[in-house]
């Protein structure tokens, strides 16, 4: 049986992050693709020019529609443009109980444009850290849920990913990937475990979206039925290679996309 796999997310027109970035990578991983828009954004390679933001009424009409219908295996929740958004997406999830989501709280752009308005964190606390399997917040994006300093080295990533727990998350992936080094370290911490994740670092500018994509294949092998550090691990593979052949693909100008269908084209 092909999982079904619905992502909650804003709109990349170009095509390397957001929605575009998730129904692409559940179709490399095997999986049946949905998505709610949650934002309309204008952006290329090079940056956010215009958000539009739906009213939160219209988005939970389309999460609704879904579960309606569907049977839903998992749930990603990428960009949510408002306090009101997050409790409309809330009250959806609450009501219908997916199995698994995988909250990837986007809240600045790789170009460095901000995507969440005032509120948004505080509201994905007390609404979204209940509900979710496990978040996958950057560095900047750990820091800025916990209300803190974004720490200089890998020594920080566990007291963050705690105080997240702390906070009311089930379970916390802090991506290293804006720290220096050879390598990008992860690090989970779940059920009171920890569990480290390291990946050799990539040589390449085309890394859009790829904070979307990692979320997004977690949500597929844990539809699949992997379980949490498994999901981590196979989905911390996928990226990495989908990065290490990122150059192959010539779109834009700035920082272009990973190349999600790496190991389907040829």
């Amino acid at each position: 049986m092909i999982p079904n796999v619905l992502s909650i997310a804003g709109s990349d027109p170009s095509g390397g992050a957001g929605i575009q970035a998730d129904l692409k990578t559940f179709s490399a991983l095997g999986c049946y693709g949905m998505a709610a828009i949650t934002a309309l954004t204008a952006q290329n390679t090079q940056g956010v020019s215009a958000v539009h933001v739906p009213d939160s009424a219209f988005i939970a009409n389309q999460i609704e529609a879904i579960f309606a219908d569907v049977r839903v295996d998992a749930v990603k929740i990428g960009m949510l443009g408002s306090p009101d958004i997050v409790s409309a997406v809330a009250a959806c999830l609450r009501a219908h109980k997916p199995a698994h989501i995988v909250l990837d709280p986007v809240l600045v752009a790789t170009s460095g444009h901000s995507l969440g308005a005032p509120g948004v964190v505080e509201a994905m606390r007390a609404e979204l850290f209940p509900l979710a399997s496990v978040i996958t917040p950057n560095l900047p994006e750990a820091a800025r849920l916990a209300g803190v300093e974004m720490p200089a080295d890998e020594a920080g990533l566990e007291p963050l990913a705690r105080l997240l727990v702390d906070q009311g998350a089930r379970a916390v992936l802090v991506k290293g990937g804006h720290l220096s080094g050879a390598t990008a370290p992860d690090l989970l911490f779940a059920g009171g475990q920890v569990s480290r994740f390291s990946a050799p670092r990539v040589d390449t500018k085309n890394t859009h979206g790829t904070g979307c994509t990692l979320s997004s294949a977690i949500a597929a092998h844990l539809a699949m039925g992997f379980g949490l550090v498994e999901a981590i691990q196979l989905s911390k593979d996928y990226l990495t290679q989908a990065l290490r052949a990122a150059d192959a693909l010539e779109v834009g100008q700035g920082h272009g996309p990973v190349h999600h269908f790496v190991g389907l084209w040829r």
